[in-house]
């Protein structure tokens, strides 16, 4: 009785392994034939036997699954995309030779579905979808610095956090050299795989102006996110140390340098902050930025003169810096308020009323010397709306009343053409 019982014991098995294998070469063959859905189906039946499989057999089970998940690529759930990604894992574990394909498939469209959740402001699954396309291989590590740039879009700090630390420890920098070239039939610019690729497109006839171009270092920027996040999440302690450490590793990045003076602006601690900028400067004299946010440290510090002094520094090098214009009128007329307060104090005796037309005499020296940097952010913005606001105040307290009506019907058209313009 027992060796029949060992002997249809065997049978059963014999019967159930032969079943479950034609389950899977059916669900092959349909991947094949693009009938994804009928993949699944085959695959679920074989699923319930699959520990009774051998190694091969497994080995195509988690292909083929992987496969069916992801379909055409198109409008894929979020719970298959991850499904898939870990069926192309265990394949390539078990010894797959068409694993790396598969992972390459699923790699390419979690990216394109984090794009779309990207365009969509869908943050979070596009860090996750990112993440995992980088966990399919832990080499495409800028998948990775996607994740954690998304991650912090979608305010998940802590995942943003975690992502960020792992870069660092993998000593990513994002410093590439991208090879493009344009598409003579289409005029757009496209990226290619490598050097080889591109001149082989360009000497085929089909692509025009190869470009190398290079990708600058993301340490700095990788580092400054860390210190905002420990900010952000009250720990002005560890984002100090989190910089410090930054800066033990690249000591002379600029970027670095940069990233810290942010830090500091973030803190709150402008002395420390304008401190930093200009050891920055002194290294970038020819940068107007940098003259731009030292002009605006200052100003926060209440050094007016010397933030109009660095406003006027980055106009000096980019004659087109508007928002330094604006700075620097809105510094000069900030020197209005403590007059008007201190006119409103007055009384009605003669030395009063002569300190008072002093002071009003001055007010309209403010005005007057405002007034030339705004007419200029004009001329070269002439639907700069805010712009066009002040001037004709100024113009109104200059008793320049004709072009303060001028300028009030401007204001007016400007109005009516944002209102006809179309929502974005």
């Amino acid at each position: 009785m027992k060796t029949r019982i060992l002997t249809a014991a065997f049978a059963m098995f014999t019967v159930v392994s032969f079943a479950q294998k034609k389950e899977i070469k059916r669900a092959g063959k349909a991947v094949e034939k693009g009938e994804y859905q009928e993949a699944k189906n085959y695959l679920q039946q074989a699923e319930a036997q699959l520990a009774s499989a051998d190694e091969d057999e497994k080995a195509d089970f988690y292909l083929y699954r992987g496969y069916a998940l992801v379909g055409n690529g198109e409008n894929v759930a979020t719970a298959d995309l991850m499904a898939a990604s870990e069926a192309m894992k265990k394949a390539k574990e078990l010894g797959h030779d068409e694993a790396e394909q598969g992972m390459a498939a699923v790699s390419n469209a979690l990216v394109n579905a984090a794009i779309t959740d990207q365009n969509s402001q869908n943050f979070s699954d596009a860090s996750k979808k990112l993440e995992a396309s980088f966990r399919m291989s832990n080499r495409d590590t800028v998948y990775l610095y996607y994740a954690a740039s998304n991650a912090v879009n979608a305010q998940d700090y802590d995942e943003a956090l975690r992502y960020y630390k792992e870069l660092q420890d993998l000593g990513f920098t994002g410093e590439e050299t991208i090879y493009t070239a344009v598409n003579k039939e289409t005029g757009e610019e496209e990226r290619m795989a490598s050097k080889e690729q591109r001149d082989l497109f360009v000497k085929s006839g089909n692509y025009i102006n190869p470009q190398d171009k290079k990708e600058e270092s993301k340490e700095g920027e990788i580092a400054k996110n860390i210190a905002l996040i420990y900010i952000e999440k009250g720990d002005n302690e560890k984002a100090v140390a989190a910089m410090e450490r930054a800066k033990q590793a690249n000591p002379n990045d600029a970027s670095l340098m940069q990233a810290e003076a942010d830090m500091y602006y973030r803190m709150g601690d402008m002395a420390k902050y304008r401190e930093i900028l200009e050891e920055v400067v002194s290294q970038n004299p020819n940068d107007a930025t940098l003259y731009y946010n030292m002009g605006v440290s200052s100003a926060e510090l209440g050094e007016k003169e010397r933030a109009v002094e660095y406003y006027k520094k980055a106009l000096e090098i980019d004659p087109e810096m508007n928002n330094a214009r604006i700075n620097i009128a809105f510094v000069i007329l900030s020197k209005e308020t403590p007059l008007v307060e201190e006119m409103n104090s007055l009384g009605m005796s003669k030395a009063d009323q002569k300190k008072y037309d002093e002071l009003a005499e001055e007010r309209q020296q403010i005005y007057k010397d405002a007034l030339p940097y705004l007419q200029k952010v004009m001329d070269r913005d002439a639907d700069n709306i805010e712009a066009a606001r002040t001037i004709m105040n100024i113009y109104y307290q200059l008793n320049e009343t004709e072009k303060a009506e001028e300028m009030k019907a401007k204001i007016a058209e400007l109005e009516a053409s944002s209102a006809a313009a179309p929502k974005q």
